[in-house]
């Protein structure tokens, strides 16, 4: 299925507090990430931006995001960028119609990637949202991040805008921020759904012809999803001017 480019987005400060407030979402009220196992990296105009290398999410503050560029050399930061950084990057390079990824280790969907298990397209919103069999890729040990984004890159396919890393999590993405939550979401409900169904002799899935005409449809409204409510985590007010101290009065100062 034909996918048009998706838009880079502008590496402002809004779109950094972004980043740093979905960190907040997906580690203290979805529970997709485990203190700071877990990534969020966006498509900007150069590179790819994200998320610093360990540092508390607490802690981090709009300049210490990290922009590469496509060859994985660090243009803007002070800071390391997170591990992850590779398999964010080859992710976006072999889907050009992403421009915002999550990886994270939710539950169902961890149960599915240690399974080596594919998550068929089992529900209307997954056939809209993601648009594909959930493939899982290929086992690697842990810090072997080019051997595992290259795994990633493998199996992601063109269709599904999520991948399962075995053992490991998830890969979920869409065109923006807030669309990639919507869509780590979704494969994560779609996850347990499989599961769960395996005590109703299984599920079944949607047909490709179906779930193929639901994801163009889905792509051809004009907006995306709406955005999921986030912790309300903004750039810090400016200092409240001092107050004034009274003036004395005439009669204060004849005193």
């Amino acid at each position: 299925m034909a996918q048009l480019p998706a838009t880079p987005l502008a590496d402002c400060l809004e779109l950094r507090w972004e980043v740093i407030r979905t960190c907040f979402l997906l580690r203290d009220r979805m529970g997709y990430f485990i203190g700071t196992w877990g990534s969020v990296a966006v498509r900007v105009e150069d590179g790819v931006l994200t998320t610093p290398s360990r540092m508390k999410y607490e802690d981090v503050k709009p300049e210490d995001l990290v922009v590469v560029d496509w060859e994985g050399k660090t243009l803007r930061g002070h800071r390391p960028p997170n591990p992850d950084v590779e398999l964010h990057r080859q992710a976006l390079l072999q889907r050009s119609d992403l421009a915002a990824l999550i990886h994270s280790h939710s539950p169902w969907a961890s149960v599915c990637a240690c399974s080596h298990r594919s998550i068929p397209v089992l529900t209307d919103d997954m056939a809209a949202v993601i648009g594909g069999e959930v493939h899982c890729a290929r086992y690697v040990p842990a810090g072997r991040d080019r051997d595992l984004a290259r795994a990633a890159r493998e199996a992601i396919g063109p269709d599904a805008c999520a991948v399962l890393l075995a053992n490991h999590g998830v890969v979920a993405g869409g065109r923006d921020p807030a669309e990639a939550v919507v869509a780590a979401q979704i494969v994560e409900r779609a996850a347990m759904i499989l599961i769960q169904a395996e005590a109703l002799g299984g599920a079944t899935p949607i047909s490709e012809q179906h779930w193929r005409a639901e994801r163009i449809r889905y792509l051809e409204q004009p907006s995306l999803p709406e955005q999921p409510q986030t912790l309300a985590i903004r750039s810090p007010a400016p200092s409240p001017e001092p107050p004034q101290m009274p003036q004395p009065s005439r009669t204060d100062r004849t005193q």
